[in-house]
């Protein structure tokens, strides 16, 4: 049983305990309930933290934007063409030193979603994301990224306008700046288009955030014909944050609750905020 199934009977477990006065009926709903609990999260699979990392329920940028700098000032645009949502960046305070800060923005709801792309940045996004990140080179304050998307937009329009060579163009700065960075997988850590945003001096990862080429549904679909396969598929991508760091590609992990983070987490800040 996947995690998202086991979470699904839970959810159904609660709501029968919460209808039933039989004491005893409740006592074997619970002790159910119990020894799903300890399954499910007792062994987490690759793809188990997929499913985590694009929980709606977990904290976005705009969370630990508000939660860990102060004074937070949004800067909005390109300069070439327009902005694009799909990207947040701005300058902030953090313990009094002025940084930028730049992330990807997903919604709580499918209205915010729809305005930000569900988290796919046009090529306006990662210019306006470089924009930033120069300002920040010209006036010495440090960069942090903050990585959550599925990839870059895909479509007809943003290959138009110049996606592939927006990814390249940041890639490239973004090894020439000699201000500090820091970029941290907050959730999902899709392709290039996390990538862009990734090129630092340190990287660190939340423990149930992914970081890949592709989502395990497109690697299975490419080498199998068979999306169906994206568990297996988790599994052989080693894109969990265990899987990196073990492999020198990530500097440090940030623990999590046993079911991930959600919107009542709290310490993730503090600790980040400390690092």
């Amino acid at each position: 049983m996947s995690l998202q199934e086991a979470e699904d009977r839970i959810r159904q477990l609660d709501a029968e305990i919460s209808d039933t006065d039989d004491k005893e009926r409740r006592k074997k709903l619970q002790h159910e309930k119990n020894s799903l609990l300890a399954e499910a999260y007792g062994s987490i699979s690759s793809y188990d933290r997929v499913y985590l990392a694009r929980k709606s329920t977990r904290p976005g940028v705009r969370d630990y934007i508000d939660r860990i700098f102060t004074d937070f000032f949004e800067m909005h645009g390109d300069r070439l063409m327009r902005d694009d949502p799909a990207i947040i960046g701005g300058i902030a305070s953090l313990d009094g030193l002025s940084v930028t800060v730049i992330g990807h923005l997903k919604g709580k709801t499918l209205d915010e979603n729809l305005k930000c792309n569900f988290g796919m940045p046009n090529p306006e996004g990662y210019r306006k994301a470089l924009r930033l990140m120069k300002q920040a080179e010209k006036f010495r304050r440090p960069i942090i990224t903050l990585i959550d998307t599925p990839g870059a937009y895909p479509g007809l329009e943003s290959e138009m306008h110049g996606q592939g060579e927006a990814i390249a163009r940041n890639l490239m700065e973004m090894g020439t700046l000699t201000v500090p960075i820091i970029s941290v997988v907050i959730g999902e850590g899709g392709s290039g288009g996390a990538l862009a945003l990734s090129v630092a001096d340190r990287i660190w990862m939340l423990e149930n955030s992914v970081y890949s080429i592709l989502s395990p549904e497109g690697f299975a679909s490419i080498l199998w014909k068979d999306a169906s396969r994206a568990r297996e598929a988790a599994d052989l991508m080693k894109l969990t944050a265990y899987d990196l760091y073990d492999r020198g590609i990530v500097d440090r992990l940030f623990g999590e609750p046993a079911a991930g983070l959600n919107e009542k987490s709290r310490s993730i800040y503090e600790r980040m905020k400390n690092a």
